[in-house]
């Protein structure tokens, strides 16, 4: 792996791929290799969230020609997080073929994930990915999230500067929504705002911002047609901005992303297929309670 990793700093395409996939699948050496990354810790990652049908992977390919036609030399890496196949667990790839006129620039690299069950929007190997990508030349690392709802908020674990995607539509859910993906933003983009609605969706948010708890940053609301390119440039500014407020936040972001690794690793050999093996015989019993049987479960007694 670590000739992989090495021909991946030098440009290598399909070595980058290919490790990806041994820490997605966690072959054999996974860990030692991400123990020894060279981890670039000033590459932003930039995370894009929202509902369904917001139109954040059209957002996310204007924004792939701003930054090339400002920084054309910009080396710029793109994880869309997929929904699983229920057939062969890979992703479906359905947002990639939005950022179809990307996928010849040699400085674009677009990636799939699939979530593979994970709940929150992101894949469960999303972390470690991110700092395979952060080790391997890129300037930018845009991390497009599954269509979430109010409690799958993950990417605020990940990402240096959050961007929540709405579309004017959902202005009138603004207050049953506000308590979950509402908080983590950094930037609000209301996308498609050539429909009707997109004054008041503007307004909503800005009231939404007073109640919000004190963050190290301002936040910013952008107004954006993804499809023209209008409001990109304003959204690139505002990414610009936040970026000069990453040291503080980057120290706040290590200990929910230390959280997620000790989690799934404390978790990696518990399956339903296994606890439902271990509970078929016993649950059966007359004194058989769930609570004896976790602790029992958790202490290797069974």
């Amino acid at each position: 792996m670590e000739l992989l990793l090495k021909e991946a700093q030098q440009g290598n395409r399909k070595s980058l791929a290919r490790l990806i996939s041994s820490v997605e699948n966690e072959t054999e050496g996974y860990i030692k290799l991400l123990q020894h990354l060279p981890i670039n810790s000033k590459v932003p990652v930039i995370g894009i969230t929202g509902p369904p049908g917001a139109g954040k992977s059209t957002l996310i390919n204007a924004l792939l020609k701003k930054i090339t036609e400002d920084q054309p030399s910009a080396s710029i890496a793109v994880l869309a997080v997929d929904p699983s196949s229920p057939f062969n667990r890979g992703a479906l790839l359905g947002d990639r073929l939005r950022m179809n006129e990307h996928f010849n620039n040699p400085n674009i690299y677009i990636r799939s994930l699939a979530t593979r069950g994970a709940l929150g929007g992101l894949s469960a190997r999303s972390v470690e990915v991110t700092d395979v990508l952060r080790s391997s030349g890129f300037d930018y690392i845009l991390i497009e999230t599954v269509g979430v709802g109010q409690s799958e908020v993950d990417i605020v674990s990940l990402a240096d500067i959050t961007i929540v995607v709405f579309v004017p539509e959902s202005g009138d859910e603004i207050q049953t929504i506000k308590s979950g993906i509402m908080e983590i933003a950094d930037i609000f983009v209301v996308n498609k705002a050539d429909r009707d609605g997109a004054g008041i969706m503007m307004k909503n948010l800005f009231n939404t911002l007073h109640e919000r708890p004190a963050s190290l940053t301002s936040v910013d609301v952008v107004k954006t047609i993804a499809t023209t390119g209008e409001g990109v440039d304003e959204l690139y500014v505002a990414i610009q901005k936040q970026r000069h407020h990453l040291p503080e936040k980057r120290k706040a972001l290590l200990s929910q992303q230390a959280y997620r690794l000790i989690q799934h690793y404390r978790m990696k050999d518990i399956t339903i297929d296994k606890l439902n093996d271990a509970l078929k015989e016993i649950s059966g019993t007359e004194d058989f309670n769930i609570y004896s049987f976790v602790e029992k479960y958790v202490n290797n007694k069974i």
